[in-house]
């Protein structure tokens, strides 16, 4: 995101430089110096709300400059209180970027990380995949396993519960990242009750304020959120404004920040995930996660500005 480059400017670069002093998974102060964290409906465990992706970011090669920039990406992340990282089978080589720089980093104890069964049918060809992302992520269990864009989905989700079980999952859900297929989510929310659902939520696109999170809210189920800045497009959007007056008082200093809060500011969101492959953009987006959420007068203003 070029754009993205230069709207964070200096403050996200101090951020950077100075790689955030991490904060207790068990802090649940109040204040500025806390980390927001969420609880889980299902079971009550908590995770930070600010999360990371890895489509296109760790789709990177080994041993390449892009490749070394991720070690970092991941010690700003873990040092500044992240822990949840979600990938899938089907994001090019990222299941085996990431798994092998939570291997050297001896990190795979620090991280909550999420995969998929992604574009499969049948249960064998499920269970098939599953096994090689347990190879590919160097890793004998994830923390959550979701059935991607709702492909075989009663048949998956079976097969996620199965390993979940076995105790080789511990969460299961459901994914897509188009608003055409919300209505569809919401549906087998009600039906399925999974764990955990997965879908896209931004400023510009709120189409899943109308039936997925109140849906999610009601039936207990987490909600992690993909596309937060719209795959870009937010910042182009933003390119020549300036931070909103009451930025400073909601403590943020970069459109990255106003985004990743509006959209943890629905309490039926538990976590966000930008991906990233920059270290001083994770800083920044990390800062999303300290201090108040948004409130609703500022999230309107939010949506009017970038409009």
């Amino acid at each position: 995101m070029l754009t993205r480059r230069t709207l964070l400017g200096s403050t996200s670069m101090a951020a950077a430089m100075m790689v955030m002093p991490k904060i207790g998974l068990s802090d649940t102060a109040s204040g500025a110096g806390a980390f927001e964290m969420r609880a889980i409906p299902s079971t009550g465990e908590k995770i930070p709300a600010i999360g990371m992706g890895t489509s296109g970011s760790f789709e990177v090669s080994p041993g390449s400059p892009e490749y070394d920039a991720l070690k970092d990406v991941l010690k700003v992340f873990f040092d500044g209180g992240g822990t949840v990282i979600d990938t899938a089978p089907t994001y090019s080589n990222a299941e085996d970027v990431l798994g092998a720089l939570l291997a050297e980093q001896n990190l795979r104890s620090k991280c909550w990380l999420a995969t998929k069964l992604s574009g499969v049918s049948g249960r064998e060809q499920g269970l098939e995949q599953f096994n090689q992302s347990l190879k590919r992520l160097k890793t004998d269990k994830v923390e959550l396993l979701q059935v991607h864009n709702l492909r075989d989905t009663e048949t998956q989700l079976a097969l996620a519960n199965e390993l979940k079980k076995e105790g080789k999952v511990r969460y299961v859900g459901l994914t897509h990242y188009v608003e055409s297929a919300h209505d569809e989510l919401a549906d087998l929310v009600a039906k399925l009750k999974p764990d955990f659902l997965q879908i896209n939520y931004s400023v510009t696109t709120r189409g899943a304020e109308k039936r997925v999170l109140p849906e999610a809210r009601d039936k207990g189920v987490a909600v992690m959120i993909n596309r937060a800045f719209n795959d870009g497009k937010l910042f182009a959007q933003v390119k020549d404004k300036q931070l909103p007056a009451w930025a400073a008082e909601a403590g943020v200093t970069s459109w990255a920040q106003a985004f990743l809060k509006f959209v943890i500011s629905n309490p039926a969101v538990t976590v966000v995930i930008p991906a990233t492959g920059k270290p001083n953009r994770q800083a920044d987006n990390l800062l999303a996660g300290k201090g108040a959420t948004l409130s609703e007068d500022q999230r309107k203003s939010l949506v009017e500005i970038v409009g």
